[in-house]
């Protein structure tokens, strides 16, 4: 198969053979990156047109300013770049979220392992999402820990600031920030005990997110994104397009 696009009959018959191996499982992981939300209208990170290669703020490069460094040094230019470029509190969950989600039911567990911040796993309905990057709708004050809702962040002109003083900083993982020790322990006993895994849009690039799909020892492994990842040769279904077009197929409703 060519990148991007679908190949006939072999793209039928793995549409058909993944079906059939996810109505067999009885424990599903589902990983994710920000692919499976790009038909929800948010950008990824790596592509041409994704976050990272995108203009930057004075000077900045977004990968300068979405770090730990850069949020302690210039709150202001951190924030200014984060509402506009990284929250996006109008997105739908889209037909991919959708079917992982409607998926689950009694006898099947669907755990999903997300790289991404945006929480429409948890809004499409999915019940154990495990978020190892955070989410933008958390927010906490540096200084007492007082939690706060994205609109708070979203209403808040220049720096949030709690009432005791404290800056108020999104729940999510920055650039130079590790990923918290108990969600890193649920992701991969997600992924070790499951007999099935999909992975959806997402490059494999991202570590040590990425790593954490070694730990699968089950019996089917699926790979859907837009282009191929190191992890297709393993992989006994490897499918490219649309993640929301894919979950639609796989369904059965196109």
């Amino acid at each position: 198969m060519k990148n991007g696009e679908f190949a006939g009959n072999e793209y039928a018959e793995q549409i058909k053979g993944l079906r059939d191996a996810i109505s067999r499982s009885r424990r599903l992981c589902v990983f994710t990156g920000a692919g499976i939300s790009c038909p929800s209208g948010i950008p990824d990170f790596r592509s041409a047109k994704g976050v990272l290669n995108q203009p930057g703020l004075s000077g900045y490069r977004p990968e300068q300013i979405i770090s730990h460094t850069f949020l302690e040094m210039k709150p202001e230019l951190f924030f200014e770049f984060y509402c506009s470029r990284l929250v996006y509190p109008d997105a739908k969950p889209n037909d991919a979220h959708k079917y992982f989600a409607r998926l689950e039911k009694p006898g099947r567990r669907v755990d999903v392992v997300t790289q991404n911040i945006d929480g429409l796993h948890s809004a499409a309905g999915s019940t154990h999402v495990i978020e190892l990057h955070g989410a933008v709708a958390r927010n906490y004050c540096v200084r007492c820990s007082k939690k706060y809702e994205l609109d708070f962040i979203l209403g808040t002109s220049g720096v949030p600031r709690c009432d005791c003083g404290g800056m108020v900083r999104p729940d999510v993982v920055l650039y130079e920030e590790q990923l918290d020790e108990n969600v890193i322990y649920e992701a991969i006993d997600a992924i070790t005990n499951a007999d099935t895994m999909v992975v959806v849009g997402t490059s494999l690039t991202v570590y040590p997110a990425a790593s954490f799909t070694g730990y699968f020892e089950g019996d089917v492994l699926a790979v859907i994104n837009r282009d191929p990842t190191p992890l297709d040769r393993y992989a006994k279904y490897a499918i490219y397009g649309d993640a929301a077009e894919i979950a639609r197929l796989l369904e059965g409703r196109d």
